[in-house]
C-alpha cells in the first residue's frame, strides 16, 4: 500500500498548476514593475542640484581668475603676504539652503583662497612620508599653505612640519582638526631614526618638528622628542631644528629635556589671548602655563630663540592683543606670528571675523616696535611659516659665523634697526 504524503501550502498563495514544458528559452526578471497606482504615489528621487547651485561654487575655495564680481586675489608668487592691498575687499555673502529655510553665509575672502596642491614635488614628498610612516601637521591640521611649502623645484627647497608621536592627540582644542583619543596608539620606537633619515634625504637647511599632546605618557613624550632632535643632529649636523612642543602638562623639567637636546628654536603657541583661552583651547591648557613654558625654554640655554603663534578672528579685542604682546615681551619671547583662524569643520569654533590684510600689517609693525626679533603676520601665516623660517635660519647662521650667541641686535633684526629689548 502506497504511503500518503501530506502537501501543505500557504492559504494566500496562488494555486499550483503544472506548467507545460516549453521549448522557448527561460527568462527571469529580478524585480517586477510596480502597479500604476503605486508608481503615482511614489516620491520622486531627491536631488541636490538646486542646493549646490545656491551654495558656494568650487572656485570659491581655490584661486580663481579676476572677474567683475571679485577683485584680483592675492598670490603668494606675485604679492608679498605682508604687503597690504590698496583697499580691503568687502566680504561677499550668499543665500544657501532650501526654499523657505535659506540662511546667509559669508563667502571665503579672495585673500584666503589658495591653489589645490598638484605639483610633482608635493607628490614626491607625500610619497616619502607615507613610505616611512611619518605624519605632518600640514596634512593633519589642513594647512592652507601646503602647496606653497611642499612645492618648489626640488625637495631641498620645501618645508614640511613633521608631527611626531602619531596622528592622534589626547586633547580636544576647539580650533584643531587633529584626531583625538584618551588612549592613542603606543609610540613608534623607530620614528626618531625614520624622521632623521627622511630629513637627511631631503637635504633641508631648516626643519620644524611638532607633536600631538600625549598626556597618557608619564613624560608627555619629551624624551621621544629629544631623541628625534639628537638623531637629526647626528645625521645632518648643519641642519637647523625648530621644535614646536606642547606644554607637557606644566612639567617644566620635560621642557628642559627638549630644550637641551640640541635644537635651535623652541616654539610653543599661546594660540589666542588670555580671555579667550578657556573657550578656544583644551581645559588642560592655560595662557599662563604657556608663558611659563616659553620662559623656562628661554633660560634653558644661552642664545635660545623662543617663538609663539596667535590666531586672529576669534573675537579678540585690540586691548587684549596689547596685553598679550606685553606679557610675551616680559619673558623675552623673540618671534611671533599672526594668522587668520579658519574653521576646519562645522564641528569646530566658527570664525568670528575675517581680518583684512591691512590689519595684519598693522600688528606686524606694532610687534616689531615692541622689540620682537621677527614677526610674520598675514591671513595665511601659520606657526610654521616658510618665509619666517628663512629669516630665522639667516639669523642663526650669522650667529654661528660670528661665534656670538647672545647678540640679536642691529642687522639681525627684521624691519627697523635697533636693539631687541623688553
Amino acid at each position: 500500500m502506497a504511503s500518503k504524503t501530506t502537501r501543505l501550502r500557504c492559504l494566500y498563495s496562488s494555486p499550483i498548476h503544472p506548467s507545460p514544458i516549453s521549448s522557448q528559452p527561460f527568462s527571469r526578471a529580478f524585480a517586477t514593475e510596480a502597479p500604476e497606482h503605486i508608481r503615482l504615489l511614489r516620491r520622486p528621487p531627491t536631488t541636490f542640484h538646486d542646493r549646490l547651485n545656491a551654495g558656494p561654487s568650487f572656485s570659491e575655495f581655490i584661486t580663481s581668475p579676476p572677474s567683475a564680481e571679485t577683485s584680483t586675489p592675492l598670490s603668494t608668487n606675485d604679492t608679498p603676504l605682508n604687503d597690504p592691498p590698496t583697499s580691503d575687499e568687502p566680504l561677499r555673502t550668499a543665500l544657501v539652503g532650501p526654499a523657505g529655510r535659506k540662511r546667509t553665509i559669508t563667502r571665503l575672502p579672495t585673500w584666503l583662497q589658495t591653489p589645490i596642491p598638484t605639483s610633482p614635488n608635493y607628490k614626491r614628498i607625500k610619497s616619502d612620508l607615507r613610505g616611512l610612516n611619518l605624519h605632518t601637521v600640514c596634512e593633519e591640521a589642513r594647512c592652507p599653505n601646503i602647496n606653497d611649502c611642499w612645492g618648489g623645484s626640488d625637495k631641498s627647497a620645501a618645508t614640511a612640519t613633521i608631527m611626531l608621536m602619531g596622528d592622534t592627540c589626547t586633547r580636544g582644542c576647539r580650533f584643531c582638526s587633529v584626531k583625538t583619543s584618551r588612549a592613542p596608539p603606543p609610540l613608534d620606537p623607530h620614528e626618531p631614526e625614520h624622521t632623521a633619515e627622511a630629513l637627511k634625504r631631503w637635504g633641508l637647511g631648516y626643519v620644524v618638528l611638532t607633536s600631538v599632546d600625549r598626556d597618557d605618557l608619564a613624560d608627555g613624550g619629551a624624551h621621544h622628542f629629544a631623541e628625534t632632535v639628537r638623531k637629526i643632529k647626528d645625521k645632518a649636523p648643519g641642519m637647523l631644528v625648530e621644535a614646536l612642543t606642547g606644554d607637557f602638562a606644566g612639567d617644566l623639567a620635560m621642557v628642559e629635556v627638549v630644550a637641551g637636546s640640541g635644537l635651535d628654536v623652541y616654539a610653543h603657541n599661546v594660540e589666542t589671548v588670555e580671555a579667550l583661552t578657556p573657550m578656544v583651547r583644551d581645559r588642560r591648557a592655560t595662557f599662563r602655563q604657556s608663558l611659563t613654558v616659553l620662559e623656562r625654554a628661554k633660560g634653558a640655554r644661552e642664545g635660545m630663540l623662543t617663538k609663539t603663534s596667535v590666531m586672529l578672528g576669534l573675537g579678540e579685542t585690540e586691548e587684549q592683543l596689547w596685553e598679550m604682546l606685553r606679557a610675551l615681551r616680559t619673558i623675552n619671547t623673540d618671534i611671533i606670528t599672526f594668522g587668520q583662524y579658519m574653521q576646519p569643520t562645522k564641528r569646530h569654533l566658527p570664525v568670528h571675523t575675517y581680518i583684512p590684510p591691512t590689519v595684519f600689517e598693522t600688528w606686524r609693525q606694532r610687534a616689531l616696535g615692541m622689540g620682537f626679533l621677527y614677526c610674520a603676520s598675514g591671513p595665511l601665516v601659520r606657526s610654521s611659516y616658510k618665509a619666517g623660517e628663512a629669516f630665522v635660519e639667516n639669523v642663526l647662521r650669522r650667529r654661528r659665523v660670528r661665534g656670538v650667541d647672545g647678540v640679536v641686535g642691529g642687522v639681525e633684526r627684521e624691519g627697523e634697526r635697533g636693539r631687541v629689548g623688553g
